[in-house]
């Protein structure tokens, strides 16, 4: 994995955690795997609400295409 790409993640991740933090939660990425794929892990209150996966796909995966348009997906590990 390039430090561009990481650093490119890390970026988006900044981005919006303050979000994140407004509603009791925040994110970590555990890992980017083939430059396509990035792991998440949502923490606190993001676990159990019910629109993560919404949270996930419209505000996380599309804020970190945009600042590393090759990753394809995001994924949740909880």
């Amino acid at each position: 994995m390039s430090e561009e790409l990481k650093n490119n993640v890390q970026k988006a991740l900044d981005e919006i955690r303050p979000f994140l933090q407004n509603d009791g939660g925040d994110i970590t990425l555990l890992s980017i795997e083939n430059e396509k794929t990035v792991r998440v892990q949502l923490q606190g209150a993001c676990v159990d609400c019910t629109v993560n996966q919404m949270t996930l796909k419209s505000g996380v995966e599309m804020t970190i295409k945009k600042y590393a348009p090759q990753i394809e997906k995001v994924i949740n590990v909880s």
